[in-house]
């Protein structure tokens, strides 16, 4: 069965580079950013890795932390991660799940066997405190992923979890948001004290409100 946006994520145990984990309760009270990639000493996977530390205090801020999974054995890993802070001029500072039998890949869907059935596609789960999948995507293995749309992501989550807005196409944080159509006018007006505009009966626009 597909996983969907909603559901919880599944938990299970795994060996990592940190350690062995049950992954419900390394969650703990932050979100998570679960992501695959194809193989070890391979060279984009070696700078997407490189990424995801050099976004440790963006994480951090954001309470959340990054945990990487791929299909390799765990010594391949603990190897790897070398050659990664030597050329991305960086320490890996977050886990890296060795899931040789397969088992989180399966559960999470990460092998698409038309693209390679013996690796992990370039797949990202964002899971919020509740342990719930708030949103995914996947890339091929050739291409490396922008970790800056991961950012933005997670804090148009973050935003319209506390406030009744959607972000548009292409926002970034600090720019206007858009006011949900379930909010009547009337409403508006105290809800959004910095004001709105009204383009559409059904699209409103208002400086973010968190800012």
């Amino acid at each position: 069965m597909s996983l969907q946006i909603g559901d919880i994520a599944p938990d299970f145990e795994a060996e990592t580079t940190a350690g062995k984990i049950k992954f419900h309760d390394w969650i703990g009270d932050n979100w998570v950013v679960l992501f695959s990639h194809p193989k070890d000493y391979t060279p984009v996977c070696t700078t997407e890795l490189g990424a995801t530390a050099k976004l440790k205090d963006e994480f951090s801020a954001r309470n959340v932390k990054a945990i990487a999974v791929s299909v390799d054995p765990l010594a391949d890993h603990k190897g790897w991660i070398g050659d990664i802070e030597e050329t991305q001029g960086c320490a890996v500072n977050f886990p890296i799940i060795a899931d040789e039998n397969q088992d989180v890949a399966n559960k999470y869907g990460m092998i698409h066997p038309k693209a390679d059935a013996k690796v992990t596609v370039r797949t990202v789960f964002i899971i919020d405190p509740n342990k719930k999948i708030r949103a995914f995507f996947a890339y091929p293995p050739s291409a490396g992923r922008n970790f800056d749309e991961v950012l933005r992501l997670i804090d148009s989550l973050q935003l319209t979890d506390n406030y009744k807005v959607a972000t548009p196409a292409n926002w970034r944080a600090g720019d206007d948001v858009i006011i949900v159509p379930s909010v009547a006018d009337a409403d508006a007006d105290t809800l959004f004290p910095k004001g709105y505009t009204k383009i559409k009966p059904y699209l409103r626009t208002t400086p973010q409100p968190n800012k």
